[in-house]
Formats: structure tokens, C-alpha cells, sequence
């Protein structure tokens, strides 16, 4: 395993399939100036945020100037062109420009004294108009050349909707707006691109993605890979299970899909092929096993940060709701790995493969030190900010103390300026985003869209209510369950290309208000939806984490996604699990310790079926028949409720007999 990392490109997969991190190349002098400024930019947020006292509206404003102006100077016009001939030190002339424009208008408004401001409000001048719709227009652009074309396309049609809403269909009608009452709701108050998404990037996740940058380098994440190699290198199919437990230790410092399907999968996608694992298996496994870093605490891919703003609760609550549905995932693909390991009859890694535990721990034990300062401040009842702070200054410490790699003058540099990069195309995504939220609060449309997805789901209830078995259920439960399917599906299509971060903030504003009108408790209803809008990375036709994972696994990318989604099956369930028992996670009101035993066992169950009926396989290879009749016993186990569990049992309680029988 250890020649693995040697023979593949995986910056180049990365930049191939992320277009997050599709930089230009630049002059050498001009790129001197631009680490400079992204070292100044760390610098800046850093001392902000722990020390500083800067006003809420220019902390954001100099937050939008560093992210914007950087995008232009980072991201050509188009991804395969670095510069036109009008260009200098390869970056064209009209990008200078934008550079301009974009840092005045984003600090022209939080510049203005604080009376001022307040009193253009609802009347504002013509420069600030001028102002507001540059800012909004390039915003729209350093989007799409960081992120791709999808979010900024979606900010399109809610402008659009906005200002022509006496033109909209049924509900969705609205009075409509001029764009100068656009530009001063999305521009001088703080429901737009000043709004709440930008203030979380700003405070908390910079913070946190300049952590893992810094945790990496002092070797947690080698520390995160050789334990798992240890804990999981020798069973059957080996390889596979060590990325399903790099990728759940990376998840706890790595905000993004891509990179730790990347960082991980350079080391256990070789490691699975070399075992006999089919090469699409062996991607899928490491995407899937990726992905489940977005929901795994404490980083949950930056929007824990969001949900601590929008519900008012602190972090630490929100990581107890977010651990079992976390570990729920990766039993799932434990279980698919493990029995497709059985099925294909594959060894564990041979002792010479192995890491030494002695020298693992010697080497890196230090590096764990940062991680266990964070979660104890932050399970302290600390802020994020606060446990941000001193977790970097730990990486800075240890970095610089630790007998082996230690940490250089110019390594801290280059980590300063690589956390600002790497939050360049996230934060351009949130300031897009906020245009989104904006429109929603002026226009009062995710209400309007939850009417109109009730709606629809009490017109399917009302057709299927009539069919045997289903009219045993009563009317409200099935417009609960085809509103959650609805809203589930639209959420994977929301999901599809965009950011996390900036998904979850986009889905909370258009899809939660649907299920707060079907009286489902706050908490539940955010987990619901950004459940799903990470589910979208391992979901074809744009699965951007199995795609970067294909790339390594030199598969085909298609079928890559396919096998991905299958293993991830259970993250695409647990919600819908927890919508019907919120005691899963933990916090809720509703939570009650027997309904948890039941909905925890019941699930674990059920996931495992579902595992056994994915995979053909249980004590030996299964029939058709008997994959279905075990697909559908699972789902009686999953579904609330003993009387449920009882009828699963008695669905799969004949195979099971017919298993040990052939067995024998």
C-alpha cells in the first residue's frame, strides 16, 4: 500500500473532477502577491475571530472582498482557458478589473457609518443601487467559475421570480418587485449576500477548514489512515474496511466529499483492486465511505455551523443528534463490504502490508492532540469560534514541537494560504446562496412551495388510498410519507453539483418550511434535508465524489455512482427513519429511551437486510426471489414500530431457515 500514493496524480483528480480547485496557473510574480494576500486573509479571519472587534457588517464585507476578489484572480472565464491575449502574468485584464470592482462594492456598504447605513435602509441612493447590482453580478460569475454553473443558474430563476412574480403559476404568484427594492433586500439589508450564510463562513467554517488544513500537515490524517489500516487491514476484504474507517476519521476534519474520497482513496483504492475487489466496487466503496464525512461530527461539511445559527442551539447538541444516523451509514457499508468480501472470497491485508502500531503511535500520537482540544471545547459548551482558535493554535504548537516532519516557518505559510484557498469556492457559494435566501424572505416562497408539495402529496394519497394494502394507512400518513418522498427527491436534485454547505443553507430556506407545515419538529426537519442534499455526491447522473473516486479507480464513472448509491442506501433511509422516531437523534423533544432502543435495533436490522438483499449474498449466494423477499422484510424493520418489526421477522424467517438447510 505504501506505493499506492506514488503512482497517482491525485491533485490532478481532484482538480478533474472538483471545479472548486480548477486554479489557473499564474505568473510568478503576481503569485507571490497572491499567497500573500490568501496568508492575510487566514491572518485577518484568525485574529477576527478569536481577538479582533470588528463590526458584524464589515467583518462580512472584507470576509466577501478577500473571497470575490481572489475567485477572479484563481478562476479563469472557462476551465480549459487560462487567459486571453489581453493578459498580464497570465490573468486577463477584464479580471483585474472585476478585482476592482468587486472589492469596492463588497466594502463600499459596510464602510458607510453606522447612522448612515441605517437610514438607507428601504431608500437607497443611486450609487448604492450601482453598488448593489455590481456586487450581485459578480458575485453570480466568481460562482460559477469556482463552484460551476448550476447554483449560480438557480439564482438566475429566483431573480427571475423575484421581479416577475405577478407572472408565476397558482401559489406561486406574488406581487413582484422593481430591482431597486431587489438590490436594497439583497444588498443593504442583512437577508441577502450580507445575510446569515456569509456570517457562519466568516466566523466558524474558515476557521474549521483552516483547521484541517493545519491537522493534515502535522499528520492526523496519515495518524487516521495507518490506525484504521490496523483496526481493520487483516479481516476479509481489508482494504475496503480500512477506507470505510479512514473515511469516517477524515470526515471529522475534512469538509468536503471530494477531498477525502481523494486523499483516502489514492492509498485504499489500489489496496481494495490489489485484494480483488472489481474496480468500480472498489471506487464506490471509497465514495460512499467520502461522503459520509459530510454527516459525521463535528464538522458535518460546515453545516453544523449553519444549523447552530438557524435553530439557536449550541454545537455540541447538534453533533449528539448527528451521531447515530452517522454511524447508521457507515454500518451500512460495513455490512455490503463485508459480504461482498465473503461472496468474492477475498483476504485481508498480509502482515508485510501492515503499518507498525509501535511507530504509528510513536510518529503521530501528538497530531491527536489538536482534534481532542477541539471536541473538549466544543463539548465544553465553547463556541465554535473558540474551539476553532485554540484547535489551531494546538496544530501550530504541536507542529513546530514534534520530534518527526516537524512543522517549518515555511510549512505554517503555505498551510495559511491553502485553508484561504481551499474556502475561496465554498464562500463564493454562500455569498451566491444568500442572493437565494434573499429572494425567499422577500418573496415568502418556501412557504409557498410547501403549500404546493403538501398539495401535491394529499393528490397522490388520495389516489393510492383506495389500492389494498395501502388504504390501511390512514390519509395523513400518507401525505407525510409522499410529502417526505417529494421533498427528499427534490432535495438530491438541489443537491446535485452545489457545495454542501451551500445546499443545506439553499434547502433549509426552500424545502424546511414544507415540513415545519407538516408539524415535524425543527431539528428533524434540517437533519431531513441535509441528509439528502449530501446524498446528491454519490447519486448519477452527478455523483462528484464517486467520479473523482472512478478516477483513481480507472472505472467507469457511471457505474462507479451506481454502486456508490447502493452502498449509501441507509443514509438515504435513517432520515425517513428519524422523521417517524426522532428519538434517533438524541436531542429532540420528542425523545424517549425505549422508542430509541426499539428504532435503533429495528434499524440496525433492517439495514443489515437490506445489505444481505443488495449484495445476493447471506451465509451463501442468494437467490433472486430470495433477494426480494429480504429487500422487503428489511423495509418492515426500518418502518416504526414493533408490530412492524414482528411482520419483517416473519418475512424473513423462512429464508433464513432456508439458508442454514442448504448450508448443511
Amino acid at each position: 500500500m505504501e506505493n499506492s500514493k506514488k503512482n497517482i496524480d491525485f491533485e490532478a483528480i481532484e482538480k478533474k473532477y472538483d471545479p472548486q480547485l480548477s486554479f489557473r496557473e499564474i505568473g510568478s510574480k503576481l503569485n507571490i502577491v497572491i499567497i500573500t494576500l490568501l496568508v492575510s486573509m487566514s491572518v485577518y479571519h484568525f485574529w477576527a475571530s478569536g481577538f479582533g472587534l470588528v463590526r458584524e457588517v464589515l467583518h462580512r464585507g472584507i470576509h466577501i472582498s478577500f473571497v470575490i476578489g481572489l475567485v477572479f484572480f484563481l478562476f479563469s472565464w472557462k476551465r480549459k482557458k487560462n487567459s486571453s491575449f489581453f493578459s498580464f502574468q497570465n490573468v486577463d485584464v477584464i479580471d483585474y478589473i472585476f478585482v476592482f470592482l468587486a472589492v469596492s462594492s463588497a466594502l463600499y456598504l459596510p464602510l458607510l457609518p453606522p447612522e448612515i447605513l441605517a437610514q438607507r435602509v428601504g431608500n437607497p441612493e443611486t450609487i448604492d443601487v450601482f453598488m448593489g447590482s455590481i456586487l450581485i453580478v459578480l458575485t453570480l460569475e466568481a460562482t460559477r467559475r469556482s463552484v460551476g454553473p448550476t447554483l449560480p443558474l438557480i439564482s438566475i430563476i429566483f431573480i427571475l421570480f423575484a421581479i416577475f412574480g405577478p407572472y408565476a403559476p397558482g401559489a406561486l404568484k406574488h406581487g413582484g418587485t422593481s430591482w431597486l427594492g431587489f438590490v436594497n433586500h439583497i444588498y443593504i439589508t442583512n437577508q441577502g449576500v450580507y445575510g446569515i450564510a456569509v456570517g457562519v463562513m466568516a466566523q466558524y467554517v474558515f476557521l474549521f477548514i483552516l483547521f484541517g488544513v493545519l491537522a493534515t500537515k502535522v499528520g492526523l490524517g496519515k495518524l487516521f489512515i495507518d490506525l484504521s489500516m490496523l483496526i481493520a487491514g487483516k479481516f476479509s476484504g481489508g482494504p475496503a474496511k480500512v477506507a470505510i474507517f479512514s473515511s469516517a476519521f477524515m470526515g471529522t476534519i475534512s469538509g468536503s466529499s471530494i477531498a477525502n474520497t481523494v486523499t483516502t482513496g489514492s492509498l485504499t483504492i489500489p489496496a481494495m483492486k490489489k485484494v480483488g475487489y472489481p474496480s468500480h466496487f472498489s471506487g464506490a466503496v471509497e465514495a460512499a465511505s467520502s461522503t459520509g464525512g459530510q454527516i459525521t461530527p463535528p464538522i458535518l461539511g460546515a453545516a453544523a455551523f449553519i444549523m447552530v445559527e438557524y435553530l439557536e442551539i449550541p454545537l455540541k447538541d447538534i453533533l449528539a443528534a448527528a451521531l447515530i444516523p452517522a454511524l447508521l451509514h457507515y454500518f451500512g457499508i460495513f455490512i455490503m463490504v463485508h459480504l461482498e468480501a465473503k461472496k468474492l472470497g477475498l483476504r485481508g491485508l498480509r502482515q508485510e502490508e501492515m503499518p507498525n502500531l509501535l511507530k504509528v503511535i510513536k510518529d503521530n500520537w501528538l497530531s491527536l492532540l489538536p482534534l481532542i482540544i477541539l471536541v473538549y471545547f466544543i463539548l465544553s459548551g465553547r463556541t465554535p469560534d473558540f474551539a476553532a482558535i485554540y484547535g489551531i493554535i494546538s496544530c501550530i504548537t504541536i507542529g513546530f514541537i514534534k520530534p518527526k516532519d516537524r512543522l517549518t516557518l515555511k510549512d505554517l505559510w503555505n498551510c495559511l494560504a491553502s485553508g484561504a484557498k481551499n474556502t475561496l469556492a465554498v464562500g463564493a457559494a454562500a455569498i451566491c446562496v444568500g442572493i437565494i435566501v434573499g429572494v425567499v424572505t422577500l418573496t415568502g416562497v418556501g412557504f409557498r412551495l410547501g403549500f404546493v408539495v403538501i398539495q401535491t402529496a394529499g393528490d397522490i394519497s388520495n389516489f393510492f388510498s383506495n389500492i389494498w394494502p395501502i388504504s390501511f394507512f390512514s390519509f395523513e400518513d400518507l401525505r407525510l410519507f409522499f410529502s417526505l418522498v417529494l421533498i427528499a427527491i427534490s432535495c438530491i436534485i438541489m443537491g446535485a453539483g452545489i457545495p454542501t454547505t451551500a445546499t443545506y443553507i439553499i434547502l433549509v430556506a426552500v424545502a424546511a418550511p414544507a415540513l415545519a407545515q407538516l408539524g415535524i419538529e425543527p431539528l428533524v426537519a434540517h437533519f431531513f434535508v441535509f441528509y439528502y442534499g449530501v446524498l446528491a455526491d454519490i447519486t448519477p447522473p452527478v455523483a462528484l465524489a464517486a467520479y473523482a473516486a472512478s478516477g483513481i479507480a480507472k472505472s467507469n464513472p457511471f457505474k462507479t455512482g451506481n454502486t456508490a448509491f447502493r452502498l449509501g442506501i441507509a443514509k438515504a433511509l435513517v432520515p425517513f427513519v428519524f422523521v417517524y422516531s426522532p428519538s434517533l437523534l438524541l436531542i429532540t423533544g420528542e425523545f424517549q429511551t425505549n422508542q430509541l432502543m426499539i428504532t435503533l435495533i429495528g434499524t440496525l436490522i433492517g439495514i443489515a437486510l437490506i445489505g444481505i438483499a443488495f449484495t445476493g449474498y447471506w451465509f451463501r449466494p442468494l437467490m433472486k426471489y430470495e433477494q426480494i423477499i429480504i429487500g422487503i422484510g428489511s423495509l418492515f424493520f426500518v418502518a416504526p414500530g414493533t408490530g412492524s418489526m414482528i411482520i419483517g421477522l416473519l418475512i424473513v424467517l423462512p429464508i433464513l431457515f432456508l439458508q442454514f438447510y442448504k448450508k448443511n
